[in-house]
C-alpha cells in the first residue's frame, strides 16, 4: 500500500512539525508527505496541488 501524507499550516508563526511527524509515525515516508503554509482563504496550495498529482 502506498501511503501519501498532507500537512498544512496558515500562518508562518505556526510550525508543520507536530504533524509531519504524525504522519511519519503512521508510516507515511517522508518523500510523499506534502506541506503547505498558506492561509485558509487562500487556494494556491503547492502541496496540494503535488499530492493531487500523484
Amino acid at each position: 500500500m502506498r501511503l501519501f501524507g498532507y500537512a498544512r499550516v496558515s500562518t508562518s508563526q505556526q510550525s508543520l512539525d507536530l504533524q509531519v511527524r504524525a504522519l511519519k509515525d503512521a508510516g507515511v515516508k517522508a518523500n510523499r508527505i506534502f506541506t503547505d503554509k498558506a492561509s485558509g482563504s487562500s487556494t494556491d496550495r503547492e502541496g496540494l496541488d503535488l499530492l493531487r498529482m500523484k
